[in-house]
């Protein structure tokens, strides 16, 4: 535990100090983000945050490739870990830079996110096989292993970047996605007598740690935002730990029978629920419209958080609160033994947190129900249609 807490602390402190002279530079750089129709913000923002997230990441792999034990988990074997994040990060990078100061068109950098998932593939971190309800792996020939990868590193990127819209929003959810692939990959490896120290464990702890030190900064009122070069880079992170994760544990060796095995496949598209059903959401609504799935709009669920009267700050915590039950509850299942009480557990949760997230609409509109009555409304004179915008 020791070696993963000193890289979360690294990547963190890294990140949180070079924040301040990326955005020094991005302003000098013109990497500034202009408000528009479909934005929360009012004053240009810069962009390039996400160079100080990989400055965390390049320097949390140099003090983890100094550690004896880790470093074999890093550079030795079939899996090169290291290489294959700063190449393929280095990569994507390069691009979002591009596209932060230029804006790229999707097409290039979808090129660049099927390179960065071959990247992935040259240095061994590819999908080889699927758990089966028999407790049988399935191996995948590469030509279903590859264009699987593939399609997951995309994916994660895209949906990722779905939902970086709001101050803080990004970095909060992958940052608790990423907390939940290393417990839950920390937590079994213990409890069944495995080593704890591995690539895809040590990639999610220190994706934790940039999304940590950039998130001080990035929170509404953000002083910089991460742009798709940070959004494009923790999306590939996240899905280089869930490919490592995949098939990591052996059904024979786990006593909480075969759901931890397929852990690894449900807690992604679970924690980033929100993200990926957003994405799905915005692709149907613009292919029905006749536009490309790629064209913007402003009705994405934190736009629709913002419509119901929530503020920014609120409507991001909703959004780090859904994200949290689901990667929970998902941990809790798969650690412990008593599944009734824990679905029970986070059922009662998940109604009260309904109840919290509708009550403010309503009051609000209680409110000015009772201003246009004349009655003294109280709290805020802002229409209950227009959502806060940060400063």
């Amino acid at each position: 535990m020791r070696e993963y807490l000193l890289t979360i602390l690294v990547a963190a402190l890294v990140a949180y100090l070079l924040t301040p002279t990326v955005r020094r530079f991005a302003v000098w750089f013109g990497a500034q983000a202009v408000p528009r129709d479909r934005d929360v913000h009012v004053i240009p923002t810069p962009r390039l945050g996400g160079l100080a997230m990989f400055g965390g990441m390049v320097a949390a792999l140099i003090v983890a490739s100094g550690l004896p034990e880790m470093r074999k988990y890093l550079g030795d074997g079939e899996v090169d870990v290291g290489r294959a994040l700063l190449m393929s990060g280095g990569l994507i990078v390069l691009i979002g830079m591009a596209d932060d100061r230029w804006e790229v068109d999707a097409l290039t950098k979808f090129a660049g996110q099927v390179a960065a998932g071959g990247i992935f593939i040259m240095q061994g971190i590819q999908i080889y096989a699927l758990p089966l309800p028999t407790g049988e792996p399935l191996t995948l020939a590469p030509a279903y292993g590859v264009p699987l990868t593939v399609f997951i590193v995309v994916a994660t990127i895209n949906a990722v970047n779905f939902i970086d819209g709001l101050d803080g929003l990004a970095a909060g959810v992958v940052g608790i996605a990423a907390l939940a692939l290393f417990i839950y990959a920390y937590l079994l490896s213990k409890s069944h007598g495995m080593t704890t120290l591995s690539g895809a464990t040590l990639t999610a702890a220190i994706l934790f740690g940039m999304c940590a030190g950039f998130l001080p900064h990035n929170f509404s009122p953000a002083k910089i935002f991460m742009g798709d070069t940070g959004s494009m880079l923790i999306g590939l992170l996240l899905s280089a730990s869930t490919i490592m994760l995949t098939g990591r544990f052996d059904p024979a060796v786990l006593a909480g029978g075969l759901f931890p095995f397929y852990v690894p496949l449900l807690l992604v598209p679970a924690v980033a629920a929100v993200p990926f059903t957003d994405m799905l959401l915005a692709v149907w609504r613009r292919t029905n419209q006749g536009r490309s799935p790629f064209a913007p709009d402003k009705r994405h669920l934190h736009h629709r958080l913002l419509e119901l009267g929530h503020s920014t700050r609120r409507a991001v915590l909703i959004m780090y609160f859904w994200v949290g039950l689901l990667g929970s509850g998902l941990i809790a299942l798969a650690v412990f033994k008593q599944a009734l009480i824990t679905l029970l557990a986070t059922l009662v949760v998940a109604l009260g947190g309904m109840l919290l997230m509708l009550a403010t609409p309503w009051r609000r509109r209680r409110r000015n129900g009772a201003a246009e009555r004349g009655a003294p409304a109280g709290g805020s004179d802002r229409p209950a249609d227009r959502p806060s915008m940060p400063v």
